[in-house]
């Protein structure tokens, strides 16, 4: 039998109503147990990793992201797969904080959560953890893990999870990868695409990066933006690295006070990585006068990637490399696990 660590760390799946009040409530492990036997009665051997107290996914810090690599690592070798239980609002910060964590991963972490908590009639927990758990520890031909990287499924669809955003507080389809295919399907059959799956070269070790530094920043752009908001962010005590969220291909106003500002804080050593606010499509600041002066001040091109890979990615780099702005710098230039591409 496979066996599968279901850790949960709290949100809407680990609630329960209240039979008096009403209200939700976090459920202890055998409550959440009661909810769903089947867990128990197929082919997969199920244990569970309770986080106490269970944990808001709005309350989730990098201190958490730790705690959850730390648990897969600490049971790395008893088990052929993981599930992760998480809160919907910060799941894909979370999710894709462990790709970056998690160097050399060779067995599948499927984050999951749900729009109706589980004891619920509706609720979508159910479905979607039985179908992560299956995942987790579903084998290709040669006995090797199918999906063996950090993905979030959810609904029907299997996602790199360092390609997600929450995109739906109200719909069972509540994350999208906009510029990456999805993983999997599950329909009456789970269908993969083994094309579009990262599988590693070799077997290496698991090689763990467990510092992050919050000294970071988002500024997004918008039009009248002014020279003080710009300049309160940028010279924020402490501040290491920006995620620049950009218009269109990587736009920015022409105006010459927004290129110095951005210019000086890259010349103090502040990264700053240029971001697109659109959902799909891949910054190229080469394309238009106006991205070319962030060329200029120094700013780095994000090409396609998320908000929240950009972010967890630089806090990672920033707290395991804190003296080497170079490296830093080119390893946010790059792909490192499957994060993002690279436009020809």
């Amino acid at each position: 039998m496979k066996r599968v660590l279901v850790i949960l760390t709290g949100g809407t799946i680990t609630m329960v109503r209240n039979p008096q009040s009403g209200a939700l409530r976090p459920a202890d492990v055998e409550t959440f147990k009661a909810f769903v036997p089947e867990l128990f009665a197929g082919n997969v051997e199920v244990d569970m990793l309770p986080f106490n107290p269970l944990i808001d996914s709005s309350d989730i810090s990098p201190a958490n992201w730790t705690r959850m690599a730390n648990a897969v690592v600490t049971n790395y070798t008893k088990y052929d797969g993981f599930v992760i239980l998480h809160g919907t609002d910060t799941m894909s910060y979370s999710a894709s904080a462990l790709s970056f964590m998690l160097e050399n991963l060779s067995k599948p972490i499927v984050f999951t959560g749900s729009q109706l908590p589980v004891g619920v009639l509706r609720s979508d927990a159910k479905e979607n953890l039985l179908t992560a758990i299956e995942i987790a520890a579903t084998a290709r031909p040669d006995g090797q893990p199918m999906v063996p990287e950090v993905t979030i499924f959810f609904e029907d669809s299997l996602f790199r999870a360092n390609r997600t955003t929450k995109k739906n507080a109200e719909h069972f389809e509540a994350f999208d990868s906009y510029n990456y295919p999805s993983l999997a399907k599950a329909g009456v059959h789970i269908t993969y695409r083994p094309h579009l799956i990262r599988y590693p070269e070799t077997l290496s070790p698991l090689f763990t990066h467990m510092h992050t530094c919050t000294d970071v920043a988002i500024l997004k752009l918008f039009p009248g933006i002014n020279e003080a908001v710009v300049r309160a962010v940028l010279n924020t005590e402490g501040l290491k690295g920006v995620v620049l969220e950009t218009y269109g291909s990587g736009n920015a106003p022409s105006a010459q006070w927004l290129y110095k500002a951005l210019k000086q804080a890259t010349d103090k050593g502040i990264i700053i990585v240029n971001k697109t606010q659109c959902s799909m499509g891949s910054v190229d600041m080469g394309q238009y006068e106006v991205a070319k002066n962030l060329l200029k001040a120094g700013v780095i091109s994000g090409y396609d990637i998320t908000t929240e890979a950009l972010l967890t990615k630089m806090m990672t780099l920033l707290g395991e490399h804190p003296n080497d702005t170079d490296r830093i710098k080119h390893l946010l230039s790059i792909p490192i696990c499957g994060e993002m591409t690279i436009s020809k």
